[in-house]
């Protein structure tokens, strides 16, 4: 019964029982990860879940910029490192699973060879086709070109300064252009244009050999095929005859010292002389002539022409869609799984390519999956709507998690009084928009400013479309442009999945809907025009059409769903999380700011769907990109338990603290609702154990990026120095002086209330996603009590040892409420994390197959409890839980135990008979043998939640 589950029958590859998420970067290593798992295997993991491990830009502390899929990142260790690793898991039974970026590359500095390739090239190298580049750009001058945005200022004044280099590498024999960090290679066709002057007489005489041979190099770089020439046959000529006569050059200047004296003269002149305006003539012709067009970083939110993550310019999208492109980028990860070193796979931003079904199919198929089979464990980072279902044509087992994370926190808070933290919220901002309102003017932002160029394509696009028939020939591109925002800005989903299989009714029901409301909320447009984007995205328009008009329609179509998921990444959950704080517990990736609590009902239902369709997906309550940590949150949703004890203390600190406000420009800063966010974020994080100055640099941090992503009073692109230095001396008074300030003071004793039934909110997410269909996920640390803000405070090093000191520390643990009685909470969360994860080790099948029965509760605290029960063979496993443990005890700091739930009950039914053993308090249970009930003030009389296991589950643990 304790043997991992296969993910299907015969298939050699398991489902995870539990997944640890390890961030690895320079600073935790490979042979680091090995010293730990000991300590992992003790906890009761399964599985290690890596961030990506492949060949990132040096100092990534992430690993999503890849830049080279053949190889492990250096930094993380050698492949002996690795190795050594993966055997250190085998032999403690723990398996890897490894996340991988298919959608994107790290490009510019000087370490990808594809994108240098490009860079050199143009549409005619090898790797163009890997990057989704559009060649045919709206601007004619940048036909056959690509932006490259990386100067800090206006080309001219860039050039001019001299902060462009013409630079030639000796072993190799060719040119490049250097600015700071970053390599441009030069076309060798365009070498020539270097030498504006001859070699002179004094350095060779004209009859001199090495002379001659210079002069033939030049011409025959000069005769390579063009860049425009992307026949078979002109670019081998061009790759064969470009890196001959590279070597030729290099071999001729070990010959000659003088051609060498000749090249770097030739390079300090066209590198020009700072004050010298014309002397930079010849250079800016030199780049004017190349594959890609430098600029100032600004130019790229209207020109850019490659697809990006999100608006990240040095992360260029590749076409994972070409077979060419998914063999390179998965080779190594495949070769690994083959031997046995990866178990499965985490799927990074799948929203962004471009026909994910197909994706995971060839993923699948790969290892013996066809349609309807899965032998891979595959993930995917998916952000789902509440209303939202993953397609069940996907062949993954389900998404990371944040879904799950989402519905886990909407639970915890008090939907019964929304319109009291309404009120509050709105009388002390004086906001009055509704999310819905502030997320469509979110996204309407992000698509005039960082994300404007990927509009402009699908514009560009469209124009070309509508003009093929002359009944829409006379829109304009700005009124399509405008549309295609509208459209974009009331989508209710991150994208469609519209592809050459056909159109399904969601995305039918989608499309209609966004182009209905959009069609009501614009006042200057011609509504025609919305019928015409709406016939073109679901191909109603291509009918009777010739086969070419239909596939433009089909492509349009699929790119505008590449845009839709991160204008509505960057809108949504990058802008109008930080612009609507009503309770910022609820302001997380995939979560829904307007859903102020859900039912148990829903919780059960949730559970119930993933039990029956997605039964191995992950279930993750903290991510390396959650806003704030499950301990953080479990906090704030106090807050919506205890609306009197929050608006007394808010008013207070109003109060208190409005002399220490400073007026920048024309308002106070900080303004009200950052004002706002940040006492809610002291209130999920404060702690009288937190070094001061460390805690001060966290928070002005931590607004600062928060003001920057709500583009109100600052930003990213303009950022406000006066607004970002008034805030963060307003945090400076807030915090400094604790043994003279009032207003800690009385934060303290707010606090003490909040965490201490926040304490009980963490011990129930912990326990609810350990027992819950599907695959429970701790990223680093998170097994003991965690409170970090948004990364990078998420991703501070983690003290493993510690960790394992305090596992000990609970070999032997006789009375678990003491474990309660301590401060900080950390060693009951923890406790009740190893415990609950040793029984799914003791009874993996329990977990894996075993149905989900919701409880019924009676009693007059039945709004309180939580349960539900597990069933496997004879096997069953009933979970307890209590809710708003807040509102319960009216606020007293006090646990919900025995005679607090009066005669509230659960309800087994009469099959669960015979005696019950709580797994947290090894005490016995049983069940009213009338009406199989549990009586709460017995079961919870020691502990707030239970974990009963039936005697057969109890022989096996």
């Amino acid at each position: 019964m304790n043997a991992l589950v296969p993910t299907e029958p015969g298939a050699r590859f398991k489902i995870p029982r539990a997944t640890y998420r390890l961030q690895f970067n320079h600073q935790f290593t490979f042979n680091d990860a090995s010293r730990i798992v000991p300590y992992l295997a003790r906890l009761g993991i399964s599985h290690v879940y890596a961030s990506p491990i492949l060949r990132a830009r040096p100092g990534s502390m992430h690993g999503y910029d890849v830049v080279d899929h053949s190889q492990l990142n250096p930094e993380l260790g050698t492949r002996e490192d690795f190795d050594r690793f993966v055997q250190t898991l085998h032999e403690h039974g723990l398996g890897l699973i490894v996340d991988i970026v298919p959608n994107h590359l790290g490009v510019m500095g000087d370490d990808n060879i594809w994108w240098l390739d490009v860079l050199e090239n143009g549409p005619a190298a090898r790797y163009a086709h890997h990057f989704d580049i559009d060649w045919r750009p709206n601007r004619g001058s940048m036909r056959d070109r690509i932006l490259v945005p990386i100067l800090g200022d206006s080309y001219g004044l860039v050039i001019e300064r001299g902060e462009l280099q013409v630079e030639f590498d000796a072993t190799d024999g060719s040119f490049s252009v250097r600015y700071h960090d970053h390599r441009l290679p030069i076309d060798p066709r365009e070498y020539p244009r270097i030498f504006s002057q001859p070699i002179s007489a004094e350095l060779l005489p004209q009859d001199n050999a090495h002379r001659a041979d210079f002069d033939s190099l030049l011409t025959s770089f000069s005769s390579l095929p063009p860049r425009d020439d992307t026949s078979t046959e002109a670019v081998a000529v061009r790759y064969r005859d470009k890196e001959a006569h590279k070597r030729r050059l290099a071999r001729l200047i070990e010959r000659s010292p003088e051609v060498l004296r000749h090249i770097d003269e030739s390079v300090t002149r066209i590198n020009g002389t700072p004050g010298q305006t014309e002397s930079f003539d010849a250079l800016d012709a030199l780049l004017e002539a190349q594959a890609y067009r430098l600029s100032y970083w600004r130019v790229a939110v209207d020109e850019i022409n490659y697809r990006r993550f999100f608006d990240v310019n040095d992360l260029a999208a590749l076409r994972m869609n070409e077979r060419s492109v998914f063999d390179a980028t998965h080779q190594l990860i495949f070769e690994l799984i083959d031997a046995g070193s990866i178990d499965g796979l985490r799927i990074d931003h799948s929203d962004g390519l471009y026909d994910p079904e197909e994706y995971f199919l060839r993923l699948q198929e790969r290892f013996g999956g066809e349609p309807g089979r899965r032998p891979l464990y595959v993930v995917t980072e998916k952000i789902l709507a509440a209303h939202e279902r993953l397609p069940e044509t996907w062949a993954v087992h389900g998404t990371t998690g944040y879904d799950y994370a989402a519905l886990q926190t909407t639970w915890l808070v008090c939907g019964d009084e929304e319109s009291r933290m309404t009120r509050r919220y709105r009388n002390f901002t004086e906001n009055e928009a509704s999310f819905e309102a502030i997320a469509y003017e979110s996204k309407q932002l992000v698509m005039r400013s960082s994300l404007g160029a990927e509009v402009e394509v699908l514009a560009t696009q469209l124009d070309r479309i509508a003009h093929l028939d002359r009944h829409t020939a006379d829109f304009t591109r700005g009124a399509l442009r405008e549309a295609i925002r509208e459209v974009i800005a009331c989508f209710p989903v991150y994208r469609t999945y519209i592809s050459p299989r056909g159109i399904g009714d969601e995305d039918r029901r989608i499309i209609h809907w966004a182009a209905a409301l959009a069609r009501r909320r614009s006042t200057g447009l011609e509504v025609s025009v919305f019928d015409f984007l709406s016939d073109v995205l679901l191909s109603t328009a291509a009918q009777g059409r010739l086969p070419s008009h239909s596939n433009a329609m089909l492509e349009f179509a699929m790119k505008f769903q590449q845009v839709t998921a991160p204008v509505t990444a960057k809108g949504v959950e990058d802008t109008a999380f930080y612009r609507f704080n009503r309770l910022i517990c609820l302001n997380e990736v995939g979560g829904d700011p307007s859903r102020f609590g859900v039912s148990s009902t829903a919780l059960h239902q949730a559970n119930l769907e993933r039990a029956r369709l997605w039964p191995h997906a992950m279930l993750s309550t903290s991510t390396h990109d959650t806003k704030r940590s499950e301990d953080v949150r479990a906090r704030i949703a106090v807050l919506s338990e205890l609306p009197d004890l929050w608006k007394q203390h808010l008013s207070r600190w109003s109060q208190l603290n409005r002399n220490k406000r400073r007026q920048v420009e024309d308002g106070p800063a900080p303004d009200r609702e950052d004002e706002y966010l940040l006492y809610q974020t002291l209130a999920g994080l404060w702690s009288p154990e937190l070094p001061t100055e460390r805690l001060i640099e966290r928070l002005q941090a931590y607004m600062t990026k928060a003001g920057r992503e709500a583009k109100r009073s600052t930003s990213w692109i303009n950022p406000n120095a006066d607004y970002e230095r008034a805030v963060s001396e307003f945090i400076v008074q807030l915090l400094s002086n604790p043994e003279r300030n009032a207003f800690l003071r009385d934060l303290s004793s707010f606090v003490a209330t909040i965490a201490f039934f926040g304490r009980i909110n963490s011990l129930v997410t912990t326990a609810l996603k350990i027992t819950s269909p599907g695959v429970p996920d701790f990223y680093q640390g998170t097994e003991l009590p965690v409170f970090t803000l948004v990364d990078p405070d998420n991703r501070a090093p983690v003290d493993f040892e510690a960790a394992a000191t305090q596992l000990e520390s609970l070999s032997n643990v006789s009375d678990a409420q003491a474990l309660l009685e301590e401060s900080d909470g950390a060693r009951a969360k923890l406790y009740v994390t190893t415990k609950l994860l040793q029984l799914r080790a003791a009874d993996a099948a329990l977990f894996a197959l075993g149905n989900y029965q919701p409880l019924q509760v009676e009693g007059e605290k039945k709004d309180h409890v939580f349960a539900f029960m597990r069933t496997h063979e004879e096997r069953s496993c009933v979970v307890i839980v209590p809710r708003w443990a807040a509102r319960l005890m009216d606020g007293e700091i006090r646990l919900p135990l025995g005679e607090s739930w009066g005669d509230t009950r659960v309800l087994l039914g009469t099959d669960i008979g015979g005696e019950l053993r709580d797994v947290l308090t090894s005490r016995s249970a049983r069940a009213d043998a009338q009406d199989g009930a549990l009586r709460l003030a017995e079961v919870l009389s020691v502990f707030p939640l239970a974990v009963l296991t039936s005697a057969a589950t109890s022989l096996s643990t």
